[in-house]
């Protein structure tokens, strides 16, 4: 089985990989929609950390990705993909991996900050994670954030699928997009591309195909429309 395929299978087992009629935040009509809050019990954010890890250590394996201090995930969602990611390097390396998440609002009392986790300092290594970007807006965020607490080096971002869709105002993909503004790699553990011709070629347990013909053509049509 290719990774792409191992892939797909947990995501579609897991529920966080759905086909249908979607409005996505950006308000398209998306036929296939994927939910990083579906990863909701301990065994399926274990193994969600494990193909992070899979990705970043196949990233610096090809040179594509430098060493990295900590794992900086934007809150709320990109929490538990920062702490199973850590996890999950900190096993396969054996060495301990840090990790790092912000606050919406900054605590006044006890340990205070904006910041949780491994401390950030002038010249740490960075390593965002998130689950899908479709315009960079978390990372245009974040990064401020993150210049504001020391002088970090922000290395990469790794999600978990890339739409591979233009953002509204270019033909550009949003990955694109954010590495050309701020220099940094960003990677998946797939793209939808992988993801889409891994569905078509399951089925369910009833023999039924995950993809039927009426939405193997949307997602044609959808492709077609906003494909970057």
């Amino acid at each position: 089985m290719s990774a792409s395929t191992d892939f797909t299978k947990f995501l579609l087992d897991s529920q966080a990989l759905k086909f249908g009629s979607f409005t996505l935040k950006s308000g398209r009509q998306s036929p296939y929609f994927i939910n990083a809050s579906s990863f909701n019990d301990g065994d399926r954010i274990a193994r969600l950390g494990q193909f992070y890890a899979s990705a970043i250590e196949a990233a610096q394996s090809s040179g594509k990705l430098e060493q990295f201090d900590t794992v900086f995930g934007p809150a709320y969602k990109g929490i538990p993909l920062a702490v199973t990611t850590s996890m999950a390097l900190s096993s396969a390396r054996g060495c301990a991996v840090g990790y790092t998440f912000d606050r919406k609002e900054a605590k006044d009392h006890g340990d205070g900050g904006m910041f949780v986790g491994t401390p950030l300092r002038d010249g740490m290594k960075v390593l965002l994670v998130d689950d899908v970007m479709t315009a960079g807006t978390a990372v245009r965020e974040v990064l401020p954030k993150l210049k504001a607490a020391a002088d970090v080096d922000v290395v990469g971002l790794v999600l978990s699928v890339d739409r591979m869709e233009k953002t509204k105002d270019s033909d550009v993909s949003a990955v694109q997009a954010v590495e050309d503004e701020f220099g940094f790699p960003v990677f998946a553990i797939a793209t939808i591309h992988d993801i889409i011709s891994a569905a078509r070629e399951l089925r369910h347990a009833d023999g039924s195909a995950v993809i039927t013909d009426d939405i193997s053509q949307q997602i044609d049509e959808y492709f077609t429309q906003y494909g970057a």
